[in-house]
């Protein structure tokens, strides 16, 4: 395999994000040297079980929820499936599943093949900015409804929605509220209580922890099948506990929940720098949405050039964005979220995004403005020389 460009300039956090040292300290002394089981009596296992004890506080605190309520998972993939499919499995005569026509594949593709299996399944549209239409919402949710379902931010474009709006909506007809928060998770602050949700599922990747783990906030009280059975979790979540990785999302959740507090308006502001840097040099640069989201994503339509080359010369060039969903990148299709939003097929196929994380810098940023401005400068031209 051929090597990285030293030193790449990094903005494809909504992708992943780099393990914080602080993170990778934490979770290094259980790979080997406290090795026990939490769910062994001896003394091996009470220290691993009173580690996820302080990573379960963690994470609680991070959400403002209480240690009971959270269930550690692989992922938000994994927590999204327990949500949905255990709330279906508790609520056997509500057939009616809502959700958004923007959401998460990990999300749309267990709905679709759900509906296969006799469940309704309604999507509600967004508007051209991306902004979900809450009167649709409304009329979608009834007594026949079993779960309402949205994502708290969309990965692609940023724009969140308005999550206890929804979850009163739910409410008001005894139907469960589910959010995914995946991409909101440590770039604002996350509380359940405000949120009104009953269930709220995220990765540590996306925050500075390690891929494979993430947790599923279940409201004290509310019946949840399982998936995977075993004793572990609260017998809500089977299986021995990724020890190193639990302990990790809980010491980046402290991270998180710090640096927004003293720091969160400075990935804002470094984002607002770098889309109206390539707005202001590229004529034909246009953000694909304005709506209010979170503060590292950018999404910007290069109209005219091919989405797929233009991220493989930015590459070439040292810079690392995406052209959506790191799911779903890799081919040929557009994006769902953008055609969802109105633009068409050759707009959203030239559409790239942006992701920053609190460890971009104000030099990176300029340096990732030159790098765009240049590479689309030369395939500008060459197309022009074609034409």
């Amino acid at each position: 395999m051929k090597p990285l460009n030293l030193a790449p300039i990094y903005f494809d956090n909504n992708a992943t994000t780099r393990v914080l040292p602080e993170v990778l300290k934490a979770m290094l002394p259980w790979f080997s040297e406290q090795y026990g089981n939490a769910s062994s009596s001896n003394q091996m296992g009470q220290l691993a079980k009173e580690a996820l004890m302080a990573a379960r506080a963690a994470v609680a605190k991070f959400l403002n929820a209480s240690p009971a309520e959270i269930v550690f998972t692989s992922g938000a993939t994994e927590a999204n499936h327990m949500a949905i499919l255990g709330t279906l499995a508790t609520n056997p005569l509500r057939r009616r599943l809502v959700t958004s026509t923007v959401e998460h594949p990990s999300t749309l593709r267990l709905l679709d093949y759900l509906a296969t299996t006799g469940i309704e399944i309604i999507k509600i549209s967004v508007n051209a900015k991306g902004e979900l239409d809450m009167a649709a919402l409304a009329e979608a949710v009834n007594e026949n409804t079993a779960l309402l379902t949205l994502m708290h931010a969309n990965n692609e474009t940023g724009v969140l929605f308005p999550i206890a709006e929804a979850a009163a909506i739910a409410k008001n007809q005894a139907a469960a509220f589910h959010t995914d928060a995946a991409q909101s998770a440590g770039k604002i602050a996350l509380d359940v209580r405000q949120l009104g949700c009953d269930l709220l599922s995220f990765s540590g990747h996306k925050l500075h922890a390690a891929k494979g783990v993430g947790a599923l906030f279940v409201r004290k009280g509310f019946m949840l099948q399982a998936l995977i059975h075993g004793h572990q979790e609260r017998n809500r979540r089977g299986g021995t506990e990724n020890q190193a990785g639990i302990v990790g999302l809980g010491v980046a959740c402290q991270l998180a929940q710090t640096h927004i507090a003293l720091h969160g308006e400075q990935i804002s502001i470094l984002r607002d720098r770098l889309q109206n840097g390539i707005l202001a040099r590229i004529s034909f640069a246009k953000l694909n949405s304005t709506a209010i989201n979170v503060p590292n994503t950018s999404n910007i339509c290069f109209s005219g050039l091919h989405g797929e080359e233009l991220l493989y010369r930015l590459d070439k060039a040292g810079l690392i964005a995406s052209l959506g969903s790191a799911c779903t990148a890799g081919g040929t299709e557009p994006s769902h979220v953008l055609l969802a939003m109105g633009l068409n097929r050759e707009d959203a196929l030239s559409s790239i995004r942006f992701s920053l994380s609190r460890e971009t810098t104000e030099t990176e940023v300029e340096l990732a403005i030159e790098t765009v401005v240049n590479v689309v400068t030369e395939m500008t031209a060459a197309l022009a020389v074609v034409a």
